[in-house]
């Protein structure tokens, strides 16, 4: 009897020794792009109710969020919103090998309150005067905000707009200087402004060649979660993901076309 009791308990030990990974993790840390916060905040709850793994988000700027994992900051997975940053994290070894995987290409718009007169069409529009002032996410470390001056400076109205330029933290810090009036237009995600209260115009992907949007994914090196973390990346790229990133804009990872620069 005293036998069997022990072959059990150990029997109990090893079971949990050996857990899997997806079962172990209650919760799973993603670093998002700011852009993905409408579609994400859909995902997340989808994924959990399929598999009853929580998924905590930290949406920010990706340039911010790959220096917090450079530092070590305890995220399992990171979305980037440009390839490059994912890249350049491989080449440094804070990525998990084998890992990395496209999931979508990004979008700009002209953005402008439903209330506001002015209505442009074209990047060449906001030479007006009545435009004031122009919102654009930070250049130095958010891929939107580069695609945006990317694209101001190819039709050539930069240099006379760079002082009226104001900029946010991150793209979603961008729509929010906007709609609450602090700008008369702001250049955004178009995942931002499909959802938002506002008219925009779609801005041509030619005009920004140089920085495509391509965004991409991968496991954070060092997370205890490889497992889940992929299983959860797999989702973003499943059907039911796809549906959803699609209803926001993002052109999916079969639709994309890499520009001539």
């Amino acid at each position: 009897m005293l036998l069997i009791v022990l072959l059990a308990l150990t029997a109990c030990s090893t079971s949990q020794a050996t857990g899997s990974t997806p079962t172990e993790a209650a919760e799973l840390t993603v670093a998002a792009a700011a852009d993905l916060t409408p579609a994400f905040k859909e995902i997340g709850p989808l994924f959990t109710e399929r598999t009853g793994i929580k998924v905590i988000f930290n949406f920010g700027s990706t340039g911010q969020l790959a220096q917090q994992i450079e530092r070590g900051a305890p995220f399992d997975v990171f979305f980037a919103a440009n390839k490059s940053f994912i890249e350049d994290l491989a080449a440094k070894g804070a990525i998990e090998p084998d890992t990395t995987t496209v999931y979508a290409q990004g979008r700009i718009t002209i953005w402008t309150r439903a209330d506001q007169p002015l209505r442009p069409q074209q990047l060449s529009d906001l030479l007006d005067p009545a435009y004031k002032r122009i919102a654009i996410a930070n250049p130095e470390h958010a891929p939107y905000g580069q695609a945006a001056r990317e694209a101001l400076e190819r039709v050539g109205v930069w240099d006379q707009l760079k002082d009226r330029l104001v900029f946010g933290e991150n793209i979603a810090q961008t729509l929010t200087i906007a709609d609450t009036g602090n700008v008369e237009v702001a250049i955004v995600a178009l995942s931002l402004s499909v959802q938002s209260s506002g008219r925009w115009v779609l801005i041509p992907a030619e005009l920004h060649p140089d920085n495509p949007l391509i965004q991409m994914a991968a496991v954070v090196k060092g997370t205890k979660h490889v497992d889940v973390a992929r299983q959860f990346m797999e989702f973003v790229n499943s059907s039911d993901g796809h549906e959803i990133m699609k209803k926001y804009g993002f052109v999916l990872p079969g639709e994309i076309v890499e520009l001539t620069k």
